[in-house]
């Protein structure tokens, strides 16, 4: 085999990458983007731009995927020794770091030429999501708050899609992104409750590790009710109108039933709470936000 065949990726390698950063779970953070480009761009013209809208989403996807793989490769030792998550791709040798790598730097140059595209200022402000992305994987290593920095970096996306559209800073954008940043970090307070005595053993420091999973499950609960909160802001600040406000309804009652899924000596449903009604709770408000901006005379 010659070597510029074997530089071309295989499609064995390429749905090991996609395994490896769970494309998958874009659904999460994509939709909050989407309500802030689309909110954006009402307030703009009224009328949807297909073509930014499709850079966001090129960003954001971009984004995601080198956050998730650089994540993946800082931390394949600690994934060899978490009985949870040995059989990632790292730690099995299904991806080689050199290719993980590879699809790291590919997914971080779609990213920035996407920003280009899109406005100065979104180009400018692109390190710095970047940023957060490569501390979060660090954070378990020197502060007892990863979820902290996980939500931070969350909060970007909503930020980065009214930016895109608008080119100039939102205050209505920073309450959106607050909210999805304190939602992500909360769930993954959860998430994080069934390593607790795997990340103890072997030093990596989170709330549950540190304080207890009643602990991280309470404040779980608390960041929930600060979202919700926060929605509600994000909907007073932007006029919304009833379609939006059915859909924070919605969100409160998923939160509800999230939180009544798990317990802290039972964690059993915990995959139920993280990704299905997680991701029911983007899609369902990012619904009701668009239905919201139709019927107030966005023009798509």
């Amino acid at each position: 085999m010659s070597s510029a065949s074997a530089a071309i990726p295989t499609p064995g390698r390429t749905k090991a990458f996609l395994r490896l950063v769970m494309i998958e779970h874009s659904v999460f953070a994509l939709p909050f983007a989407y309500i802030a480009s689309l909110t954006a761009m009402y307030a703009w013209d009224r009328n949807i731009h297909w073509g930014r809208l499709l850079l966001v989403t090129v960003c954001m996807v971009g984004l995601r995927t080198f956050a998730m793989a650089v994540n993946r490769i800082i931390d394949r030792e600690i994934d060899a020794r978490n009985p949870r998550t040995a059989q990632r791709e790292l730690v099995t040798g299904a991806m080689s770091v050199r290719h993980a790598w590879t699809g790291a730097v590919i997914a971080l140059v779609v990213f920035l030429g996407a920003a280009a595209l899109l406005n100065p200022l979104c180009l400018a402000l692109a390190p710095v999501a970047v940023v957060p992305m490569v501390v979060y994987p660090y954070g378990k290593r020197f502060t007892n708050f990863p979820q902290a920095i996980l939500g931070l970096a969350q909060a970007m996306g909503p930020i980065g899609g009214w930016l895109a559209i608008s080119g100039e800073w939102s205050w209505d954008a920073v309450i959106l992104g607050l909210a999805v940043g304190i939602w992500i970090g909360g769930f993954d307070l959860i998430y994080a409750c069934q390593d607790v005595e795997t990340d103890r053993r072997i030093g990596v420091r989170s709330v549950p590790a540190r304080f207890g999973i009643p602990a991280a499950i309470w404040a779980a609960r608390g960041c929930h009710v600060v979202t919700t909160a926060l929605f509600a802001w994000y909907a007073v600040a932007t006029d919304a109108g009833a379609f939006f406000w059915l859909g924070l309804l919605i969100v409160a009652g998923a939160f509800v039933y999230e939180h009544s899924l798990v317990r802290p000596h039972d964690l059993s449903r915990l995959n139920r709470a993280f990704f299905s009604v997680n991701g029911f709770i983007g899609i369902a408000l990012f619904v009701c936000a668009l239905l919201d901006l139709l019927v107030r005379g966005l023009t798509p």
